[in-house]
């Protein structure tokens, strides 16, 4: 199907929803979100998906949560990635903060990738903390070769692990270790891998999440492992009188367009109608185009309320 016309509405659904991870499978873009409610009401997962960009649905309660009897809480920041005809599915739970609590990264799988996703493991896939880093917001990139990157963390650090290639378990680097350090500048949450012309470009959420300092950065390099040093931002609130504190972001790639879309959380500005906004976790689900300039590096990107695609070129709505 080819994708020469759509429009996007954001936020893509009223409900507040976080930590999008976005991707393409069996003809649909997916993108799979945190229920953004407080920690002890995060129970399951919601994703989305389309055929043409422009019209959504929901499916809702994708993970079978029978199979983690330990978790009881903070069901959050999913990421998914196809292998050997499977989808991978991971997420954090407990948000646990020492290594005696139960939780941290769990991993399910399913034969669709709508779920429902069952437990892998009859324990965390990461369950404890290494470098420093709260095992949580993972994300999962595969190569060009087939290996499957995990990166994930929080609390200001930021680990690369290897999968096996059954998904079970982490599996040691070139040098021997399993969890490798590769914190880039500025690093909070929210780690995310695009790889555009054998460039890799890693991008990762500063600031706090619950308020307009959230923003993505951004750094290539020519190895999934960095480094990455040369860091600007391109997802901010700046002078935007839309939205305030985007960041978390996934991203879609549209092929037969040779188009990035940059999928994303952001916080709506409180009025004296919507004094809800002032809640940190009213949090909305958009997408905005994220391109690149004549270096290849990522633009800033524009946050909107409206816009279509058509025949190659972007017209914003608002």
């Amino acid at each position: 199907m080819k994708h020469c016309c759509f429009t996007i509405h954001n936020p893509l659904d009223s409900n507040w929803y976080a930590d999008p991870e976005a991707r393409y499978y069996e003809g649909k873009y997916w993108i799979y979100v945190t229920h953004s409610l407080p920690f002890d009401d995060q129970h399951n997962h919601t994703a989305f998906s389309s055929a043409d960009l422009t019209h959504w649905e929901k499916h809702e309660n994708i993970i079978d949560m029978s199979g983690f009897p330990w978790v009881r809480r903070a069901v959050w920041a999913p990421t998914i990635i196809e292998k050997n005809g499977l989808y991978y599915y991971i997420f954090a739970s407990n948000d646990i903060h020492a290594a005696e609590d139960m939780g941290g990264l769990e991993i399910a799988v399913s034969e669709h990738p709508g779920g429902p996703f069952r437990a892998l493991l009859t324990h965390p896939l990461v369950g404890d903390f290494y470098n420093g880093a709260q095992p949580i917001d993972a994300h999962l990139f595969k190569d060009d070769d087939g290996t499957v990157y995990l990166y994930y963390g929080g609390w200001g650090h930021c680990n690369i692990c290897r999968m096996s290639d059954d998904m079970t378990a982490v599996v040691p680097h070139d040098d021997g270790t399993l969890y490798r350090e590769i914190t880039p500048p500025d690093y909070v949450e929210g780690p995310c891998m695009c790889k555009r012309n054998g460039v890799y470009h890693f991008m990762w959420s500063s600031g706090g999440w619950g308020d307009g300092s959230y923003r993505v950065v951004t750094a290539k390099a020519s190895s999934p492992y960095g480094p990455f040093d040369d860091c600007h931002v391109i997802l901010s609130t700046g002078d935007s009188t839309i939205a305030n504190g985007p960041g978390h972001n996934g991203f879609l790639y549209v092929e037969d367009q040779d188009l990035y879309l940059n999928v994303y959380h952001r916080h709506r500005n409180a009025d004296e109608n919507h004094p809800e906004y002032k809640d940190g976790n009213a949090r909305f689900l958009c997408i905005d185009a994220m391109q690149f300039d004549e270096n290849g590096d990522i633009k800033p990107i524009t946050m909107t309320n409206a816009w279509k695609y058509e025949n190659g070129v972007i017209t914003v709505m608002d």
